[in-house]
């Protein structure tokens, strides 16, 4: 994927009925080092105890992270897969948006690790802290 593309519009679009599209992301910048989005809190977020479920923040997270790998892919890389990641939860929302930020905190040339910070927008409190490690894929 060249420098100059436009990834938000490319990966709102993309998404459309995969996971994240169903859950509802929705991307504000996506670029080399960073990506940002949100989702609204709906009912198909929770979990049936009535508090969101984890795989929605998780998701939320890993998606962010993923769509900055692209963003920074090293010269040659074709694509990537998630290795590891970890989330610690501090809290959790029950209505409005939820954003997440994931920054790059390390680019080398076969694998990248990501943190994702994922806040409630209404109290602007911490909910989650995610780290992911992407491994770099090339062609054979």
């Amino acid at each position: 994927m060249s420098e100059a593309m436009d990834f938000v519009a490319h990966f709102n679009e993309r998404q459309k009925g995969s996971l994240p599209g169903h859950l509802g992301f929705n991307w504000t910048k996506i670029e080399k080092g960073i990506a940002e989005g949100w989702f609204e809190v709906k009912p198909h977020h929770f979990a049936p105890n009535g508090f969101l479920h984890a795989g929605s923040v998780v998701t939320l997270a890993d998606t962010a992270c993923g769509y900055g790998c692209v963003a920074s892919m090293p010269e040659g890389g074709t694509g990537f897969t998630t290795i590891e990641l970890k989330s610690n939860f501090l809290g959790t929302a029950r209505e409005g948006k939820v954003n997440v930020t994931a920054k790059l905190v390390h680019g080398g040339r076969s694998t990248q690790v990501w943190d994702a910070t994922v806040t409630s927008a209404a109290s602007g409190k911490t909910m989650a802290l995610f780290r992911c490690t992407q491994q770099i894929l090339y062609p054979r």
